[in-house]
């Protein structure tokens, strides 16, 4: 093959690659050994044909890798650009020859599919056993990439004995390949690599690259538009592509055969078509080396969150389905069944999947569920989805099951992952019940445990408060139709909100009070603290609470207010909220000094010099046995740019809301908690002003007028006592 037209294309399909929206992950690079290797892969886009061999390229210290195509690919110009890129026609005559002759000399790696062609509706296993499905019907998977990793080694070994008993023999067969030098054919070992990638998001839809085609030509296939729709979108508006290799098989070890060594040391010319009597044993190995990288390949599938939900969706034996009931089924798996499944997972799955529960702020769900909805095999109104399971089970064209059925084709990718597959079905069978018993359990031991290692971790003698400050708050009520989320304020603890908490438990209200992250420990604890970890501190609370009620209002004091706010402009299906003396304006003097200080301390770290830091300022709390006795400069500037994100977004809240300020506070300025009145977007909104000279008005004289606000709100809105659209 052309060199420099081998490079030549390589530097386009890099141009193409960096024009794509497209991002690449390759895993598991440390598999591809120093020797001749087949990449064995699976095949559902025509952009592996196109990509893989530029990234194994890069890989493998720029040994040139050439690849096997369908013939049916070469016609017309793409025939030229395919023989440029290494590809060969599986039609070609010399195309065996020509492969294994490349990889004794290593001057190329190959890649292989071993399906054959794309397998578009991913189905690749039937009865436990791999069987390919294609357009004219199915076929279990090829051996051709083993067979001709076992005739190169074949001959490899043979070259190396020939040398010592026969060396005409030995130039003969170099002569047979057209071997220049045959020491380092003699160096090199033979594997095949298997290698899986994985597409996410995978949709397809109109766009740029298909209109286009539609003006320029006429009577375009079926098939060909639907390649265009499916791979161009997924180009073009972005997809993650998950590259992995696993751990390469040694192909000398399925020679280690008596039978196989005779004819590797036979005094006979064996010529390059002529049968051994070793063939049958070869065919067997050829087949056990084909199930064992099939194996590696599947196993080695990316496993996303639309692979989650199309499985339950399809395996769920109820044709009603709650969506709140699907998404925690989801949270358990991808939470912690995934993780002892032995998979591999994608990106968005290793961190914290409680946004799954809350606001879906990543569009997990809506995208999976607006897709299935758009092609008909869901339809919704409500919270209830009605799957449509004469759509599920109806055959689909091949050409077309990635447009008109994705969530078959996501279901099906995951097939073969056995063990994620038990763990799936146990989860689709189990009731709505035990479903939110065990997601509630999960949490509350979550944010328990999460608790014990702060306060461990952070602990001052004489400074730390008793646990019991600081561990989260569990009220129980009479009834689950409504449960409040209180939320404490900023260098305080649970323990700040409980005396409010009860006055509502007893009205049978449950409560739950989350630990913000950095308070209840020790100050220290809290000036490591980003304020978007207060935010994953509630959205926890949140999680937690409708496991166990329908409705949720929230609610907080200070801080706790403002963190309330951020909820309520986020999530859909709340309730109400109520805002305890909300600091968007802080009155305290210490707040004024805080640039400037911040300012210092960044150059004094800038300079090396930890001497003049200031870093804590002193408090004098009106509730010492709960509140720090030191505020961190790191907290006040995080409160500030809390309250500063929070702002725009107050006018998004619709729904009943409750406003409370002390009249005299000492910290939080009335002007700012009347800004937040006249900011939300409700409908149905209170402003209450006590005449207090306090900051902390849930505690103490005076919070029993506080407490009975909130009750009458919360009791209204448990009552439905608002009109009709007061909430959007």
């Amino acid at each position: 093959m052309n060199p420099f037209a081998y490079k030549l294309a390589g530097f386009a399909i890099k141009t193409l690659s960096n024009l794509s929206k497209a991002k690449v992950f390759i895993h598991g690079k440390e598999n591809i050994p120093d020797g001749s290797i087949i990449f064995v892969i699976n095949h559902f886009t025509r952009i592996e044909t196109l990509l893989l061999p530029y990234h194994i390229h890069n890989l493998t210290k720029n040994v040139p890798v050439w690849s096997l195509a369908d013939f049916s690919l070469f016609k017309g110009a793409f025939s030229d650009f395919l023989e440029k890129v290494g590809a060969v026609s599986t039609k070609d005559p010399h195309r065996d020859r020509l492969i294994v002759k490349s990889l004794l000399t290593g001057e190329a790696s190959w890649i292989i599919y071993p399906e054959g062609q794309m397998v578009k509706d991913k189905k690749i296993v039937e009865k436990g056993r791999f069987m390919i499905s294609y357009a004219g019907g199915k076929h279990p998977p090829h051996t051709g990439a083993a067979t001709l990793a076992l005739r190169t080694e074949f001959y490899r070994q043979r070259l190396r004995k020939m040398i010592e008993i026969m060396p005409e023999e030995a130039r003969r067969i170099a002569g047979l390949f057209r071997i220049e030098s045959i020491e380092p054919v003699l160096s090199k070992s033979t594997f095949i690599v298997p290698v899986n990638i994985t597409y996410y998001p995978v949709r397809a839809y109109e766009n740029s690259l298909s209109r286009l085609a539609e003006n320029l030509v006429s009577d375009i296939p079926e098939r060909v538009m639907e390649e265009i729709m499916t791979e161009g979108t997924m180009l073009l508006s972005g997809v993650d592509i998950d590259i992995r290799f696993g751990e390469p098989i040694d192909i000398r070890e399925y020679t280690d055969n008596n039978l196989i060594y005779k004819d590797i040391s036979s005094n006979k010319p064996i010529n390059f078509d002529d049968p051994i009597p070793s063939k049958r044993l070869m065919k067997n190995a050829a087949l056990n080396i084909m199930q064992r990288y099939m194996s590696s390949i599947y196993s080695m599938t990316t496993v996303n969150h639309d692979h989650l939900f199309a499985s339950l969706l399809m395996m769920m034996p109820f044709k009603k389905i709650n969506e709140d009931d699907l998404i925690r089924r989801v949270f358990l798996i991808s939470t912690f069944d995934l993780k002892d499944a032995g998979c591999f997972f994608h990106r968005s799955m290793m961190g914290d999947q409680v946004h799954l529960l809350t606001d879906d702020r990543y569009g997990k769900y809506k995208d999976f569920i607006s897709i299935a909805e758009k092609k008909g095999i869901v339809t919704r109104k409500g919270k209830t989805i009605t799957k449509n399971k004469h759509k599920l089970a109806l055959p689909f064209d091949f050409h077309r099951v990635r447009i008109e059925n994705p969530i078959a084709v996501m279901a099906n990718e995951v097939e073969p992952l056995t063990s994620l597959q038990r763990r799936i079905r146990l989860i689709s069978l189990q009731s709505g019940f035990w479903i939110k018993q065990r997601v509630k359990k999960f949490l509350l031991e979550k944010v328990e445990k999460e608790f014990i290692q702060d306060y461990n971790t952070f602990y001052i003698e004489g400074e730390s408060k008793k646990k019991e400050i600081g561990s989260p708050l569990l009220i129980k009520g009479k009834k689950r139709d409504l449960g409040v989320l209180l939320i404490h304020g900023y260098m305080a603890a649970p323990h700040e909100v409980r005396e409010l908490a009860e006055y509502l438990g007893k009205k049978g209200i449950w409560v739950y009070a989350p630990r913000v992250r950095g308070h209840g420990t020790s100050p220290e604890d809290l000036a490591g603290r980003k304020y978007q970890e207060w935010i994953k501190s509630v959205e926890d609370g949140y999680a937690i609470l409708t496991t166990i009620c329908d409705r949720v209002v929230v609610g907080g004091f200070s801080n706790g207010a403002g963190l309330a706010l951020e909820l309520a402009a986020r999530i859909s299906g709340l309730s109400g909220i109520f805002a305890i003396c909300p600091p968007l304006k802080l009155r305290d003097f210490s707040s004024r000094f805080v640039p400037a200080i911040d300012v210092w301390n960044r150059l004094m770290v800038r300079f090396r010099r930890e001497g003049p830091k200031k870093e804590f300022v002193e408090n004098n709390p009106e509730n010492p046995h709960i509140n720090y006795s030191r505020n961190p400069i790191s907290g006040i500037r995080e409160l500030e740019r809390f309250m500063e994100s929070i702002e725009p977004r107050i006018p998004s809240i619709k729904v009943p809301a409750l406003v409370i300020q002390a009249h005299d506070d000492p910290v939080v300025n009335p002007k700012g908690s009347r800004k937040v009145y006249e900011l939300l977007g409700s409908k149905n909104k209170s402003y209450l002003v006590f005449n207090i000279d306090r900051h902390v008005i849930v505690l103490g004289e005076g919070s029993n007028m506080v407490h009975k606000a909130v009750g009458d709100f919360v009791e209204d809105l448990q009552h439905n006592r608002f009109k009709p659209g007061d909430s959007d």
